[in-house]
């Protein structure tokens, strides 16, 4: 079933970034008999990692699903429509949906401006996911490498972006059963779990010396505050 929507999501991942931009209404893009948001409520339920499926506005989501043109029999196309995002251990990483407050951007308007200007536009990659420290995960649409469809990690301690070689689906497998102590355990530092207590999820921690200079190759010694992802996003880049 998972290589089936695995399969499944890429094939509407490259008509999303590379068809023509023929504009689908509301009811074209919402496919009732094969709704992936099933297949999510299933993956939470046997998930090995804390889930947490934020509740959604219906006007939202409306409006993200209709402005990114993607069906919810995608993964990608079920989060956005049913839910205003999802939060991963508390929110250590976070999934966009379709906004919440506790998740205060959508996946369509927070890309606006980003990796695209108008959401007619076909889109080079698109940041689908964050996390507390200030790493970003983007899909690449052809402008990260030749692998359409793969899941890449915007590291905050290189700024470089690192392939993963994980389809959407297999990413939001890793976010809900992955070893997520393991991938992140460069990433954390002494007591880190009290810090981590008082960040919201519309906040990462921020570095200094940064974690990507010589000076600041060792993140227990560092200075750590927190900034509004918006805010870590733009120094990041910027850079």
């Amino acid at each position: 079933m998972k290589l089936k929507c695995a399969i499944l999501t890429l094939i509407l991942i490259m008509n999303f970034f590379f068809a023509q931009r023929v504009t689908k209404e509301l009811k074209d893009l919402i496919n009732k008999n094969e709704d992936a948001i099933t297949l999510i409520q299933k993956w939470k339920e046997n998930a090995k990692n804390k889930v947490q499926i934020l509740e959604n506005d219906s006007l939202k989501s409306k409006e993200a699903l209709f402005n990114l043109q993607i069906s919810t029999r995608s993964p990608m196309g079920a989060i956005v429509f049913h839910t205003g995002g999802i939060l991963i251990n508390n929110g250590w990483l976070r999934i966009y949906g379709s906004g919440n407050n506790k998740l205060n951007r959508s996946l369509s308007d927070w890309n606006k401006g980003k990796t695209f200007q108008n959401f007619s536009e076909q889109h080079g990659h698109l940041i689908i996911a964050d996390d507390a420290v200030g790493g970003f995960f983007l899909l690449n649409g052809g402008d990260l490498g030749n692998d359409l469809g793969k899941v890449y990690y915007f590291a905050p301690d290189s700024l470089e972006v690192e392939p993963l070689d994980f389809t959407y689906s297999d990413f939001i497998d890793f976010c809900f059963n992955g070893n997520i102590e393991g991938f992140y355990k460069d990433l954390r530092w002494k007591n880190w779990e009290e810090d981590f207590k008082s960040l919201n999820t519309n906040e990462a921690f921020i570095f200094y010396p940064y974690l990507w200079t010589k000076e600041g190759k060792d993140i227990n010694s560092v200075q750590k505050s927190k900034e509004s992802i918006e805010e870590v996003y733009r120094l990041k880049a910027s850079k």
